[in-house]
């Protein structure tokens, strides 16, 4: 069993050998415990990466308090360099997902560049993680279970014992004399999690005793499928991209014109995929917002709200917009600028040139300006933005030149000038 497991490893850690450093997120409990004891003898059979610990410390129960310690023992006794981090776990609603949470915020943090941390989940963990999912109402992409491997921060996460049981790992760990934390946490029927592993995993095994090789053929199928759906995604999104209006805004833009050929399903897939780096995916009731955002009237200004920004429809675009640009920028307080360059708070940079009269100042829309234009007299600003089909959400950051009270530029609107103005050049950038 020892060999056995030994050269799983080996297989597995193959393609990984040219990361620059090895991690491991040492609990000190059975699991990374084994994972540790087999990578130091990995390494010293095949001259590995660099190898350390990192030991995420919650101090979320009393018996948490002495692990550190353990840890480093057990560290020392193999010749690995242990870092103990402190994270405070917030009180919410399920301190199992916060402390998860904060755990990883800190690992990604930690890693350094082309690093791979080393998880100990195994195939008991990936087992649980997909009927605690199909329980929650999952979809394909949930179903998939935890990846083998994926990007995190700097570097690269890596979950070598995905194909292991937890029985192979104890066997390993009895054979070799090692020492691990008992959590007594893991006794209470608490958390979710302990009350399938505690009382509904083992009567499902003691049925089909192959749960985990069933399961686990099922999260394959799972990515599979994923697979297929992102491929479509990704077609259906070469079609949909549109540029934004004006093509200057530095905006991801949708055209609802591709956009409304697709059927729901391949609309919902199409924005999971062009979202999946831009939020957090919203439950299944508040896709409801989708549906509103889609049939609101042709004049209005439908905006659908989710976690890091937010659909917004102009026209027939749909437009991706962070939260800095839901937010008014404060008054830039540039009441004597002349040519040179001016970061405006929360809202880029602005540059001036050909400003050959007194010194003007900056502002932002407060309704009613007006302006004087060749040939056409004076029109409302909000009438002339109108015009060039200027979105509503962005008409409120467009940066004003003014001389005195007179309207006299708009920033990337170099065709509204008066005829004294026209020399003027005002650039303006503001990264989304």
């Amino acid at each position: 069993m020892s060999n056995q497991l030994a050269d799983q490893l080996a297989l597995t850690l193959r393609d990984h050998q040219s990361a620059g450093s090895w991690c491991v997120a040492f609990s000190g409990g059975l699991d990374s415990t084994v994972l540790l004891h087999l990578l130091v003898g990995f390494c010293r059979k095949h001259g590995g990466p660099e190898l350390r610990a990192i030991h995420i410390h919650h101090g979320l129960q009393e018996a948490a308090e002495a692990w550190p310690e353990h840890c480093r023992t057990v560290c020392g006794l193999l010749d690995v360099p242990l870092q103990v981090i402190r994270v405070q776990v917030p009180e919410v609603a399920s301190i199992e997902q916060a402390a998860r949470d904060a755990r990883y915020v800190e690992f990604a943090r930690q890693l350094k560049a082309g690093e791979t941390l080393m998880l100990a989940q195994h195939q008991d963990d990936q087992s649980e993680t997909l009927l605690l999912r199909l329980l929650r109402g999952s979809g394909v992409a949930g179903l998939q279970g935890m990846p083998w491997s994926r990007p995190l921060g700097a570097g690269q996460l890596l979950r070598p014992l995905l194909g292991i049981s937890r029985a192979q790992l104890e066997a390993y760990a009895h054979k070799h004399g090692l020492s691990w934390i008992e959590d007594p946490s893991n006794s209470s029927d608490t958390y979710d999690r302990n009350l399938l592993r505690n009382r509904i995993m083992p009567g499902l095994r003691q049925r089909w005793p192959a749960l985990n090789t069933v399961l686990a053929r099922t999260a394959a199928h799972m990515q599979q499928a994923q697979g297929l759906l992102e491929e479509l995604a990704a077609i259906d999104l070469r079609q949909a991209a549109t540029q934004a209006l004006p093509d200057w805004l530095p905006l991801e833009a949708l055209s609802l014109d591709v956009i409304d050929q697709l059927s729901i399903a391949r609309q919902t897939n199409l924005l999971r995929y062009w979202l999946r780096d831009k939020t957090a995916m919203p439950n299944t009731a508040h896709w409801a917002g989708w549906q509103a955002l889609l049939q609101a009237g042709a004049n209005a200004q439908p905006l659908w709200q989710l976690q890091d920004g937010a659909l917004v429809r102009h026209g027939r675009r749909l437009y991706w917009l962070p939260l800095a640009w839901q937010k008014t920028p404060p008054d830039p307080g540039l009441h004597q600028v002349r040519d040179g360059e001016y970061l405006l708070p929360d809202n880029g940079l602005l540059q001036i040139a050909g400003l050959n009269t007194a010194p003007l100042r900056i502002g932002y829309r407060q309704g009613g300006e007006q302006m004087e234009l060749p040939g056409r007299g004076r029109r409302d600003l909000k009438r002339l933005l109108q015009e060039r089909q200027i979105p509503a959400f962005l008409r409120g950051r467009l940066p004003l030149l003014f001389a005195g009270e007179q309207l006299v530029a708009v920033a990337g609107l170099p065709e509204l000038r008066p005829a004294e103005y026209m020399k003027l050049k005002l650039g303006w950038t503001f990264s989304s």
